[in-house]
C-alpha cells in the first residue's frame, strides 16, 4: 500500500515464519494481512486508480520504464534473495528478476501502441472503432516458485494499461513479495503518485478466497496448482467476473528418430532438472523413438550421474541444482516415487532424499512404465522424469496431447514435415510449443499460458494486454442522416 503497517486487527494476529529451504532455518517473521486489511488495500488501490487511469498511457510507461531501472539497479540482491528464500539457484534468481525488467521494457513500448482499431462501416456517414479502456484494479495472487516474474508480467502490462493492482504473494516467499514492491514502491512516490498503484497484501487462503470473491476486483490473475485454481476459477465466474489462470504443466519432449542425442541430452537435463523441477514448465514426460531410447537412457543417466557434483547451496557459484521449496515437495516427490514402483515403474536414477540439511532431493528418472499410467498422467512438481518408448511421432503426439493439461511441450526433429505436422491443427495442443529447444525458458515477447487444465489464461508479451482491458465498439455518425444497420427500414 502507500503505507506500510501491521494487521488492522491484532487479536487475530498471525505471524509467519520464512524459512531458507537450502538449510530450513528461520530467516524472518512476518505479520500476515488479514480479509480487514484486504479491504483496506483494495479500497486504497481503487482511490489510486482515479489518479492512475487520468495519465496518458505514455506517462505510465515512464513510471514503468522508472521501475524497470530500479529493478536494474537491485537485480542481484533481489536475486540473492529469491535463491535463499525460494531455493533456486543464484543465476536463475537473478534471471527471474530480469525478466520483470524485460516486461517493464515491453511495456514501455507497448504504452505507445495499445490501443482499438477503425473499422469500415457499411453506412455511408459512420465510423466503426475499437476502444479500450483500464478495468480498474487488478487482483494478482501468484506462487512460490517464481516469486518477481509472474508479479511482473501482470504489473508491468496492467499498470501501462491504465490498471492499479493488488497483489498476495505465496505465503511461504514474503520477504521477496516485500522487496518487489519496495523498490516499485519508491518508483511511485518519488514521482508524487500513491503506492497503492501497486499494493500488497500478505496473507494465507483466506486473504485469496476474499480476492476472488471480490467484485471491486473485475480481474483477478491466478498462478498456482490446478485444484486451487479450479476453485478461484468458480469464486469469480459465480459474480460474473475475469480470472487469468496459469496452472499446471505435465510437459513432454518428443524425440524423432532423426534427432540428435546429444543436443536432446543437454536440453532434457536443464529441461527436467532445473529449478529442481519446480517450473510449471518443467519436463515430465520424455517421450522417445524406440530408434534412440536405449542411447538417451543411457546417455542421461551418466548426465544425472555427473550432474550431482554440482548439487548445493543456491548462492553458491558451482551450485546448478538446488532444494526444493518445503518438506510438502518433499513429501510429494516420496509418494511419486513409490506410486510409479507400485505400478512397475523403475527407477533408473535418483528416487530418494539427498542426506544432508536442506530439503533436497535426487533428480529422478523413471521407466518401464505405460503412457497412460494415472502417475505419469498426474503432475507432481518435483524433479522426476518418466521415459516412455514411442513408435513414432504421430503417436508421440498422441501422448503429449493424453494429459489434462496442455502448457508446453517440444519436439526434437529434422524432419521439416514433422515441425509442421507438430505445429499444425493436429499437433501439441499446447500453449507452448518448441522445436529443438527445452520446454522451458520462455521469452517475455510471446504470450505465456496453455490450454485445457493448465487454465487458458495467458500472460506477458503478445496481446495478453487484452485481458487487462475491457472493450468497447462504437459507431459515430458524423451526418444528419440515419441510417440503420442490415438496411433496416422503421418508417
Amino acid at each position: 500500500m502507500q503505507k506500510w503497517r501491521e494487521s488492522s486487527v491484532t487479536f487475530i494476529l498471525k505471524v509467519i515464519t520464512s524459512y531458507c529451504p537450502a538449510n530450513k532455518q528461520p530467516i524472518a517473521q512476518v505479520q500476515q494481512g488479514t480479509v480487514q486489511d484486504l479491504d483496506e488495500c483494495i479500497k486504497a488501490s481503487k482511490e489510486a486508480w482515479q489518479v492512475w487511469a487520468d495519465m496518458p498511457a505514455p506517462a505510465r510507461g515512464e513510471i514503468v520504464r522508472q521501475i524497470g531501472e530500479a529493478l536494474r539497479a537491485k537485480l542481484v540482491p533481489l536475486g540473492q534473495l529469491v535463491a535463499v528464500e525460494m531455493g533456486k539457484i543464484k543465476p536463475e534468481g537473478i534471471g527471474e528478476v530480469q525478466e520483470y525488467v524485460d516486461i517493464c521494457d515491453f511495456a514501455v513500448g507497448l504504452s505507445r501502441m495499445v490501443g482499438g482499431s477503425v473499422l469500415p462501416s457499411e453506412r455511408p456517414g459512420h465510423v466503426l472503432m475499437e476502444n479500450w479502456n483500464p478495468l480498474g484494479v487488478v487482483g494478482v495472487i501468484t506462487a512460490f516458485n517464481f516469486p518477481v516474474a509472474v508479479y511482473g508480467w501482470n504489473s508491468a502490462i496492467a499498470m501501462v494499461c491504465g490498471d492499479t493492482l493488488v497483489w498476495k504473494g505465496a505465503p511461504t516467499t514474503p520477504l521477496v513479495s516485500i522487496a518487489t514492491t519496495k523498490i516499485v514502491e519508491s518508483v511511485l512516490v518519488k514521482n508524487n503518485l500513491p503506492g497503492a498503484v501497486s499494493a500488497l497484501c500478505c496473507g494465507g487462503a483466506d486473504v485469496g478466497t476474499a480476492m476472488a470473491k471480490d467484485e471491486r476486483l473485475p480481474l483477478v490473475s491466478f498462478t498456482g496448482s490446478t485444484s486451487v485454481g479450479n476453485k478461484v476459477a468458480l469464486m469469480v465466474q459465480e459474480r460474473f467476473g475475469r480470472h487469468l489462470l496459469e496452472l499446471g504443466g505435465n510437459n513432454a519432449i518428443i524425440v524423432d528418430e532423426d534427432a540428435d542425442p546429444e543436443m536432446v541430452v543437454r536440453a532434457a537435463l536443464f529441461a527436467c532438472v532445473g529449478t529442481a523441477g519446480q517450473r510449471c514448465t518443467t519436463t515430465r514426460r520424455l517421450i522417445l523413438h524406440h530408434t534412440l531410447h536405449d542411447v538417451i537412457v543411457e546417455r542421461l543417466v551418466k548426465a544425472y550421474g555427473n550432474f550431482m557434483s554440482r548439487i548445493g547451496d543456491p548462492l553458491d557459484d558451482g551450485t546448478l541444482y538446488g532444494p526444493m521449496h518445503s518438506q510438502q515437495g518433499i513429501d510429494g516427490f516420496l509418494a511419486t516415487v513409490q506410486e510409479a514402483q507400485a505400478l512397475g515403474g523403475k527407477v533408473v536414477f535418483g528416487g530418494k532424499v539427498i542426506e544432508r540439511e536442506g530439503y533436497f532431493v535426487e533428480p529422478t528418472i523413471i521407466t518401464g512404465l505405460p503412457h497412460d499410467a494415472p502417475v505419469v498422467h498426474k503432475e507432481t512438481f518435483a524433479p522426476i522424469a518418466y521415459i516412455l518408448k514411442c513408435s513414432s511421432v504421430d503417436e508421440g503426439i498422441s501422448w503429449n496431447n493424453e494429459v489434462k493439461q496442455g502448457l508446453s511441450s517440444s519436439l526434437f526433429t529434422q524432419n521439416l514435415a514433422n515441425v509442421f505436422k507438430w505445429l499444425g491443427p493436429k499437433g501439441s495442443d499446447c500453449g507452448i510449443i518448441n522445436i529443438n529447444i527445452p520446454t522451458n525458458g520462455a521469452e517475455i515477447g510471446g504470450a505465456f499460458g496453455g490450454e485445457k487444465h493448465t487454465g487458458g489464461g495467458r500472460e506477458s508479451g503478445s496481446d495478453a494486454w487484452k485481458q487487462y482491458m475491457r472493450r468497447s465498439t462504437c459507431t459515430i455518425n458524423y451526418t444528419k442522416e440515419l441510417p440503420l444497420a442490415q438496411g433496416i427500414k422503421f418508417e
